[in-house]
């Protein structure tokens, strides 16, 4: 069994196959507010991560910022014209190479599992990281 096994207040436990933050919250714990959860859509309490350019040790903080990184690594906008309304921006190597990163179109959007994407196609180059604290 895939998923996440939490527990309640009493120590019963259940199991959340797909979980997002509502389905950590719907636990039937009506005193429980979302607000007193800090955290993302995937897990109550999570920290953000940042993109970053291990190089230059440059946190990526935008589409305009990661396009040059990506462009100094051979990277290039795929532009295909069916594609035009798309939801996504893609990258490509070559019109040779089968490697292909697909990003939300909203820099907003860009979650942890596209960071990872540009990791694994871009070895010791990228890393995905906690973000420092504020000063």
């Amino acid at each position: 069994m895939s998923g996440v096994w939490v527990f309640n207040k009493k120590g019963v436990a259940r199991l959340i196959p797909n979980p997002t933050r509502e389905s950590f919250e719907q636990d039937g714990d009506s005193s429980s507010s979302s607000s007193s959860r800090p955290g993302t859509a995937t897990a109550p309490g999570a920290r953000p991560r940042v993109l970053v350019y291990v190089p230059a040790n440059h946190v990526i903080r935008s589409y305009a910022d990661l396009e040059l990184r990506l462009a100094e690594l051979g990277w290039s906008r795929y532009r295909n014209p069916g594609a035009a309304a798309s939801n996504f921006l893609q990258f490509h190597r070559s019109d040779d190479s089968a490697d292909l990163i697909s990003l939300p179109r909203n820099f907003a959007d860009f979650k942890p599992l596209h960071m990872y994407d540009i990791v694994v196609k871009n070895r010791s180059l990228f890393e995905v990281r906690h973000p420092p604290p504020p000063p």
